[in-house]
């Protein structure tokens, strides 16, 4: 009705043109005599109705846009769940107690794999060089091998897949290697340690170009946790805590064990890059905790203050 009476006025002006008529008996005789009254409907006499108000939409979402985010739910709103999460319901570690295997899963340090055969698949194609010491940051520097330290990465676990193709000669520094791993690289003349790092020297190994532009001092390694001291402290896993002379008379308890001829590495011409190491509290080869890397004038600037000296090589 609203396209045909514009208002009451409209209303009452069609009802006073039967003066005598205002006293029919019902209701449906005054209805009919108005309509024989009224214009038809045209498009000129029709107005649509009035439009509701829109309500603003937050900035991000205008013209269809999720707020830069591209897809929706969890990875859109950044709400990740952490590891174990199952939508809400009774995880599998809880719902079977038995197996004691799953008791502080997301607490657990993670060790990616990398394999004897992808390492002398990255020698082979000069993406690493064998005459230089191997550790976290020549792995990361080929951009194919990575580790996620947000993701309780603690650097990588050396596999044995690619064992009997395995002919370099390296030093060779992880964090998890297993007995026969440890005898094929001894075997072909080279070394090996098993190194912990802490969370953040391990950012810094990851991209050390991004830690040097940051212009903050290294830092110093911290020690192995309670619970990683036994393993790093073994002279059998090669750990760079352990006693120098246990570590020598385990490399020819192996040799003598798997059945190869353990290489003299005093007569050897690469022993100074083969029995180079780091000190435990150094996080880089040949850089200092303390010292500062500067990119643009291309110099290092060290310590002089006595207690920063002292800090540092504490």
């Amino acid at each position: 009705m609203n396209g045909i009476f514009r208002s009451e006025k409209d209303l009452l002006a069609g009802l006073e043109r039967f003066p005598g008529q205002m006293s029919w008996k019902s209701g449906t005789e005054r209805a009919l005599a108005l309509i024989r009254t009224l214009p038809r409907v045209a498009i000129s006499n029709v107005r649509p109705d009035v439009p509701k108000k829109k309500a603003p939409q937050p900035r991000g979402f205008v013209h269809g846009g999720r707020r830069g985010f591209p897809q929706k739910g969890a990875k859109q709103h950044q709400t990740f769940q952490r590891l174990g999460f199952q939508g809400g319901g009774v995880p599998f570690y809880l719902r079977i107690p038995k197996e004691n295997y799953y008791s502080g899963h997301h607490l657990r340090r993670q060790y990616p794999p990398v394999s004897l055969l992808r390492l002398q698949l990255l020698i082979d194609t000069n993406r690493i060089n064998p005459n230089e010491p191997i550790d976290l940051a020549a792995l990361c520097n080929t951009k194919v091998v990575d580790f996620a330290p947000q993701s309780r990465h603690f650097g990588f676990h050396l596999t044995d897949e690619g064992i009997d193709r395995f002919k370099a000669k390296i030093n060779i520094e992880v964090q998890w290697a297993t007995e026969h791993v440890i005898a094929a690289v001894e075997k072909n003349g080279g070394t090996i340690t098993t190194a912990y790092y802490d969370l953040d020297s391990l950012w810094a190994l990851k991209d050390p170009k991004k830690f040097f532009l940051r212009g903050v001092p290294i830092m110093r390694r911290m020690l192995p946790p309670e619970d990683a001291i036994e393993y790093y402290t073994d002279p059998k896993f090669r750990g760079y805590l352990a006693d120098p002379e246990k570590v020598a008379y385990e490399r020819l308890v192996l040799a003598q064990k798997y059945g190869y001829e353990l290489p003299d590495l005093s007569a050897d011409p690469q022993k100074d890059m083969l029995l180079k190491r780091k000190d435990p509290r150094q996080v880089f080869f040949g850089l200092q905790p303390g010292w500062v890397v500067n990119l643009r004038d291309k110099c290092v600037m060290k310590p002089k203050d006595p207690k920063l000296v002292e800090y540092y090589n504490s």
